[in-house]
């Protein structure tokens, strides 16, 4: 299931382009180009352009331990449709728990010049426990991530929000969001809070997110400004306020979530790549706010029952749910060879990768019906990938070793499948 479902999508893309590269007008060339480019990067940001709607792809369709086969569609209007106003919706369906999930949420622009927009939503869905969203990653798209195929611990959550984004200036973009949940764990778990022992509960938080691209270029074109090169280190932050007793609300904690990414280098010659993630929470968390350090190895006895597809940024050898904290840090850095020229069309490359966290929960009784062990002790894995070996897939292999080395030596071994494809 595992391998169909990404060789589907290596398909479907590939469908996308040619279908788009088919209908150019031979006569136009230079303009038939433009035409092409800018679908193209429609395609990249997860979006199939039409007149008056964006359809978004990552809805199409998806996999998962929980839900199995995921699939739906969803979109937003795009500028032929309104230049002030947007809706924005999906509906999705999951065959192994036979629930339908769906978002609607619209916007208004306040101003064009910062792009400021107030935005509404309300949303029905699932999300990953331990999963910490930054507001302002929406803005950037993940063509795919395989370590979606491998999730098994979701809360369904239903969440009304409403949220404001705001462009200080180019460089600096933010978000501030205010939200009311309602979180059901899928699995089964008590939080003991004062005392009592809850399953669901009601949250109230506000959020405010920042992401500062210092080494980033812009141009103004048609009135709006457009990052024409990505540059440099990148960081974002993002703080989390949990209100006890507003709007019902049960929790009161905080949280604040950093992240940073620097590159060096071409990736068409020698790139290295440092990512850090870090994460803070203090007060009253159930499990589903607290973080898990992005795990991506499945509990099967052997090296190739637990052959999947790697992720992009992901601890292949950490077990799904083996760990979670209150506070942590993930280190990830990532070299990327020249990719050795056999011949015009294979051209694989071989990633050279490190990780490492480090955390610690206090209370862990707190948490019942759930086990998992803390990261006080420092999590490392290395390993390599070799990358694009056929349509976009490749291998990879990595080690796990030091405080959380296992007693089998086959346990600390993850040998998956990589998919990496760029348009």
């Amino acid at each position: 299931m595992l391998k169909f479902y990404s060789f589907l999508i290596f398909i479907l893309f590939s469908a996308l382009a040619q279908a788009q590269t088919s209908s150019i007008n031979e006569s136009a060339p230079v303009q038939d180009s433009i035409k092409k480019s800018a679908f193209l990067k429609q395609i990249g940001n997860g979006y199939l352009p039409t007149k008056y709607f964006n359809a978004d792809l990552r809805y199409l369709i998806k996999y998962n331990q929980y839900e199995g086969v995921r699939t739906g569609i969803g979109g937003v209007t795009n500028d032929a449709f309104s230049k002030k106003y947007r809706l924005n919706s999906y509906v999705v369906y999951g065959f192994r728990d036979h629930r339908f999930k769906y978002s609607i949420g619209g916007g208004l622009r306040l101003a064009e010049k910062t792009n400021t927009w107030v935005n509404l939503s309300y949303t029905d869905d699932l999300q990953e426990t331990g999963s910490s969203i930054f507001l302002t990653d929406n803005r950037f798209f993940q063509f795919f991530e395989p370590r979606l195929l491998n999730i098994d611990l979701f809360h369904k959550h239903i969440t009304k929000a409403i949220a404001l984004e705001h462009q200080i200036y180019p460089k600096l973009i933010t978000e501030t969001q205010f939200a009311l949940s309602k979180i059901d764990p899928t699995y089964s778990y008590n939080f003991i809070l004062n005392g009592n022992s809850i399953s669901q509960f009601d949250l109230s938080t506000a959020r405010f997110g920042l992401q500062w691209s210092p080494f980033s270029k812009f141009k103004s074109s048609e009135g709006k400004l457009k990052e024409t090169k990505r540059g440099y280190p990148q960081f974002s932050i993002q703080y989390t306020k949990s209100f006890k007793d507003v709007f019902k609300g049960d929790f009161n904690f905080s949280k604040v979530d950093f992240k940073t990414i620097y590159r060096l280098g071409e990736i068409d010659n020698h790139l290295s790549e440092l990512t850090i993630v870090s994460g803070l929470v203090g007060g009253d968390t159930p499990l589903t706010h607290l973080y898990h350090a992005y795990p991506n190895n499945i509990r099967n006895e052997t090296i190739m029952q637990r052959f999947s597809v790697a992720g992009l940024n992901s601890f292949e050898t950490m077990f799904f749910n083996e760990f979670f904290s209150d506070k942590f840090t993930t280190v990830q850095l990532k070299h990327y060879l020249k990719p050795f020229n056999i011949s015009k069309r294979f051209k694989p490359q071989m990633v050279l990768i490190s990780r490492y966290a480090i955390g610690d929960i206090k209370n862990p009784e707190r948490h019942e019906n759930i086990s998992f062990n803390s990261l006080k002790k420092g999590f490392t894995e290395s390993g390599f990938e070799m990358n694009k070996l056929f349509f976009g897939f490749g291998l990879s292999f990595t080690y796990r070793y030091g405080a959380y080395h296992l007693p089998s030596i086959t346990d600390n071994v993850a040998f998956k499948f990589t998919f990496n494809i760029t348009l």
